[in-house]
């Protein structure tokens, strides 16, 4: 396999069989140095197992992995020295302290205790850890414990950095540093490969996503690009000033599908104008007031759901 343009993982026909289900089926593509890619799609679409194999931690029962040209089946070390990995449940040990975690990380990749100490500390320190880095992880919040995780696998400043949901179940405030050093890193020439079930996520962080569906790839693009291919998908947001039946909304041939959040209706349509002249003579026969109604542009979301909905009738 030959790696084209400037691709730093190459990836070729990766397939995975258990028993009788194709988790990966014959899935192809590159991710561009220095960008942010975004891995994204339903539970079991085939998201971990395929980050599994791009790692070495799984074996593909066909199809190639190259990273920075390295066939990682072939020198997994030498690909392995290349990337660090958060997975979706964390690695680190819990009965060591947030400082011992990242030293032992260190050490696996060579580099000197001396260097090694003075490193810890400011990663930790980066992290809003230094003032507990001799308690052990154990006594942690999880969003802590997922802060030492990503502190140990970046220690040796990988050229590469693979994160599996690395946000998920985490507070607002964990969430807000682990993105920021994402960022940073990537600004500093570091790689991001990122699966997350967070639309918003990737929209915010990266520069193109893959969508994967029952183990294929459903389409690889840039966020924009892709709201854009379905700008038809419009939704009009409505809010009126006491609760209402949305039954006789849902029963119009020109609206797709509603949703309830909170004290909004979001109303998916390629007809937005004939939803907000019903809209209006919705209100008025019931003598409703709307305290809202915004037009909006289709969403990653929109896209990421329609395309899953096309490539579901597909198979």
């Amino acid at each position: 396999m030959k790696n084209e343009k400037n691709n730093i993982i190459e990836v070729e026909n990766l397939t995975k069989i258990f028993s009788d289900i194709i988790a990966v089926n014959s899935i192809s593509f590159g991710v561009e140095k220095d960008e942010i890619f975004g891995f994204l799609g339903p539970n079991g679409a085939g998201k971990t197992t395929t980050i599994r194999m791009l790692t070495g931690l799984l074996t593909p029962d066909s199809g190639n992995v190259l990273i920075d040209d390295i066939d990682i089946a072939k020198d997994p070390i030498s690909a392995k020295m290349k990337f660090g990995v958060i997975p979706e449940m964390g690695n680190i040990y819990v009965d060591l302290t947030a400082k011992q975690n990242v030293v032992l990380a260190g050490c696996f990749y060579g580099i000197p205790r001396k260097e090694l100490d003075k490193k810890a500390d400011e990663l930790l320190d980066r992290f809003k850890l230094l003032d507990r880095r001799n308690d052990p992880v154990k006594t942690f919040s999880k969003g802590m414990k997922q802060r030492v995780n990503i502190a140990s696998a970046i220690v040796h400043n990988p050229e590469i950095l693979f994160l599996d949901e690395p946000t998920s179940g985490l507070d607002v405030q964990s969430q807000r540093l682990i993105k920021e050093i994402i960022i940073e890193m990537n600004e500093k020439g570091t790689t991001v490969f990122l699966t997350t079930h967070n639309i918003e996520e990737a929209n915010v962080l990266c520069e193109r996503v893959a969508i994967i569906n029952d183990g294929r790839i459903a389409c690889i693009d840039t966020p924009e690009r892709l709201k854009r291919t379905f700008e038809k998908i419009q939704t009009v947001e409505v809010a009126f000033d006491r609760p209402v039946d949305i039954e006789p909304i849902r029963a119009k041939e020109f609206v797709g599908d509603i949703q309830k959040l909170g004290g909004k209706f979001k109303i998916h349509t390629d007809a937005p104008d004939s939803v907000i002249k019903y809209l209006s003579d919705f209100a008025r026969e019931r003598g409703l007031v709307f305290t809202s109604i915004n037009l909006l542009g289709a969403s990653l979301e929109d896209a990421f759901v329609r395309l899953i909905e096309e490539a579901d009738d597909e198979n």
